[in-house]
């Protein structure tokens, strides 16, 4: 580099590194941090939502009856996912033995607020929900979003995951699926209930 260029070089070099001190890093130029999945020992953010026929179902209101097992699925996503619906169908098999644990089951079923009540209603066609299970529609996806559960993908709402919370609003068991497969068992959050007597 020839000498009259060095200081050229040098004050070019000083504006830079001032500009990136200045400027708001990228976390707080793009907003908060995205909230993430629940984990062990977290407490869960307090929601209501709606069953299909209108009746709003609090969490914080559940929990002081017992734990609640809070079910999210893919909800609609451009058709019915087969897996939600078998994973659906193993919870109410064992809708005994969650009864006789004292817990009440919240399915969530997200999607867009313009058709997500037909979808829901799709869904559950043909099944008859055991006492004590709640199946909810999240419109928009509020609760997907400030559980962190966004799936941001094609056809995609929320990354399938079940929370185990106790009476206290703290998640005693956390499982989130990163595929359509891998979702919980109901004998597996029964083993866990079992643990909270």
């Amino acid at each position: 580099m020839s000498p009259t260029r060095r200081p050229l070089a040098a004050l070019l070099t000083v504006i830079v590194a001032s500009l990136a001190w200045l400027a708001p890093s990228a976390a707080t130029a793009q907003g908060p941090a995205p909230a993430t999945p629940p984990a062990l020992g977290d407490a869960a953010a307090d929601f209501t939502l709606s069953r299909i026929d209108g009746k709003p179902i609090t969490l914080s209101a559940l929990a002081k009856e017992g734990p609640v097992v809070m079910i999210m699925l893919r909800g609609w996503v451009g058709y019915q996912c087969p897996i939600c619906s078998r994973q659906m169908t193993g919870f109410m098999g064992q809708a005994q033995a969650f009864q006789a644990a004292g817990a009440n089951v919240v399915l969530v079923y997200p999607g867009a607020a313009d058709v997500v009540q037909q979808k829901a209603e799709d869904f559950v066609t043909g099944k008859t929900l055991p006492g004590r299970y709640h199946f909810v529609i999240d419109p928009d996806l509020k609760v997907v979003n400030l559980y962190g559960l966004r799936w941001d993908a094609p056809q995609e709402t929320a990354y399938p995951s079940t929370f185990v919370i106790d009476t206290a609003g703290i998640v005693r068991f956390a499982k989130t699926s990163r595929s359509h497969g891998d979702r919980s068992a109901a004998p597996d959050v029964l083993a866990v209930l079992q643990g909270l007597k």
